[in-house]
């Protein structure tokens, strides 16, 4: 049996180790148009940080080791120009130019992503810089190495963009981000990213959200980033991450199917349009696994299960079938850790899907044991059955640990009910007796069955305090600094019961505490007190007032 793969990183390396695995008699050819295979490109920000200072450690293998390794004919600055699914052949051309032809039996597309580069005045200036693979890490570590820069501009604020600025600032730089949204990390909902607004102004970046970029200048040899605003931001260099494109060319050009999101399609089995002829990675299109809409996933893990999954069908015929990604992704943004999974309370209202969701705030391991930092989680469910649709969550540790559990939970059609059920290993340096996602699960629970109404932090803010009482239950030195919600009234939830009579019936009550626990509580005296209409505020005034935080630039 002959394969052939094109593209020699994530998913088409791990198909090529997994063929030969299962088939030592197979005929295996990498085609690869860069110099470099298999290598970590979730790293190269780091390396040009000098987080990781030894280049050679984001090579897994080298073209020389996975083919002493797998015996695998691995061909570097090889191109493939055409593929014929009638005859079953690829034209390839080496770098000298020369051409030649190889048949296969079976065939994997693994062409990954390219960034994009709008079509902007200035944008082939020298000191402007894409990252995908090496050779961009390596120019932009050399521009760094050889320039006095003192000012850098990242464009977009995505996980690279938002690594990018880290590593930027490790080396000294002044470090501006540039955003057309309101919020950075498009993928979590405004109140995670929120958290991430706030450490990264403590951390001296500069953000500029809803900004467009209108041009670039050269001035006296350095860049000016003209914003459509009028404003301008000089800078030594600028780094674009403003997303990237599926490598599609060579699937249209054999007349694959290429689906309504752009991506190649493929069926269960991973498998294009045309027989023999599969696909994986960031080129592919597949359904959403709790929306059955299509959709782009570019993640690394994806990629890699299905260059495993892939070859066994390759080898096998189709027996194993993917079951997609829900999109789980993570990034660490200086001291900070923000985490997703599934599907965010803003792409649900896109999507016209009912939700419900909720905050909490937990220690990530027992407050008496020292360390103990604050988690943030969002949980998105179904209102009604409380299906588990997406997670969130920032940080300084453990995050990782949490949507990781939740992540498997929501492939499994789980719901907050099973939330509850983790039995998660306890000891004080860890986690709690109740760990930071039964606490969601608690949470969420209580907003299913109705025992505990919600208002969230948005309509909270436009809640006119004429038309409702709103109850602020914290301590008075809680509320000394003057860190309250406009309109409030602060009873004490130890002195609640005393002054009922001081909370009008005839308006609904929103309660709020610092987090949610107080507030509930209170909710509960008041209910069945008599009072009708009650919320409590989901989070508590910590969510509420990092979302409507409002100094960014």
């Amino acid at each position: 049996m002959k394969h052939l793969i094109i593209g020699g990183v994530a998913g088409g390396a791990t198909a090529a180790a997994r063929i030969r695995r299962m088939d030592e008699f197979a005929e295996i050819i990498i085609f690869e148009k860069g110099k470099y295979i298999s290598f970590a490109n979730c790293g190269l920000p780091y390396y040009i940080g000098g987080i990781i200072d030894d280049r050679a450690r984001l090579f897994l293998q080298t073209p020389t080791s996975f083919a002493n390794r797998y015996q695998v004919d691995v061909r570097v600055e090889n191109t493939v120009l055409g593929i014929d699914t009638t005859q079953k052949t690829v034209t390839v051309r080496r770098n000298d130019g020369s051409e030649y032809v190889e048949t296969y039996d079976k065939l994997l597309l693994s062409p990954g992503a390219s960034p994009l580069k709008p079509p902007l005045e200035g944008v082939d200036l020298e000191g402007i810089f894409t990252l995908r693979d090496i050779p961009d890490a390596d120019r932009i570590k050399r521009f760094i190495q050889t320039r006095n820069v003192k000012k850098a501009v990242v464009v977009g604020a995505g996980f690279i963009g938002l690594e990018m600025a880290e590593n930027l600032h490790h080396t000294g730089a002044e470090v501006s981000i540039v955003e057309m949204a309101d919020q950075v990390m498009a993928p979590v909902d405004f109140s995670i990213a929120s958290h991430v607004h706030q450490h990264l102004l403590q951390k001296g970046v500069n953000l500029y959200l809803e900004q467009t970029v209108e041009r670039f200048e050269q001035r006296e040899g350095k860049i000016d980033v003209c914003l459509k605003s009028g404003l301008t931001i000089p800078a030594d260099m600028v780094i674009l991450s403003i997303g990237v494109r599926p490598q599609t060319a060579l699937a249209q050009t054999a007349d694959l199917k290429i689906g309504e999101t752009g991506g190649i399609w493929v069926n269960e089995y991973l498998e294009t349009s045309a027989k023999d002829v599969y696909a994986v990675g960031d080129a592919i299109q597949f359904p959403h696994p709790i929306t059955g809409k299509p959709w782009m996933n570019y993640l690394a893990n994806p990629a890699n299960r299905q260059g495993r999954l892939v070859a066994d069908n390759m080898v096998h015929g189709n027996t194993q079938v993917y079951e997609g990604s829900i999109g789980t992704a993570i990034a660490k943004v200086f001291d900070l850790t923000v985490a997703t999974t599934g599907l965010a309370a803003k792409k649900l209202k896109q999507l016209n899907i009912p939700y419900q969701s909720s905050h909490t705030h937990s220690g990530s391991h027992a407050g008496y044991y020292p360390g103990s930092t604050q988690m943030s989680i969002k949980l998105t469910f179904d209102p009604h059955s409380g299906k588990i649709y997406g997670a969130q969550g920032v940080g300084y540790d453990g995050v990782d640990k949490r949507i990781d559990q939740i992540a498997l939970l929501i492939k499994l059609g789980g719901s907050v009910y099973d939330l509850t059920k983790v039995e998660h290993c306890y000891a004080p340096p860890f986690s709690s007796a109740k760990d930071p996602i039964a606490i969601a699960g608690y949470v969420a629970l209580q907003i299913v069955n109705g025992r505990m109404p919600v208002v969230h932090w948005r309509e909270m803010q436009s809640t006119n305090p004429n038309e409702v009482t709103i109850l602020d239950v914290r301590t008075a030195k809680e509320t000394a600094d003057g860190k309250v919600i406009n309109g409030s009234l602060n009873i004490p939830l130890e002195e609640l019961r005393k002054h009922l009579d001081e909370i009008p019936k005839d308006k609904p009550v929103y309660i709020y505490c610092a987090i949610g626990l107080r507030g509930y509580l209170a909710q509960q005296i008041v209910t069945q007190q008599g009072f009708s209409r009650v919320k409590n505020l989901s989070g508590g005034y910590r969510t509420y007032s990092i979302a409507t935080a409002t100094s960014l630039i």
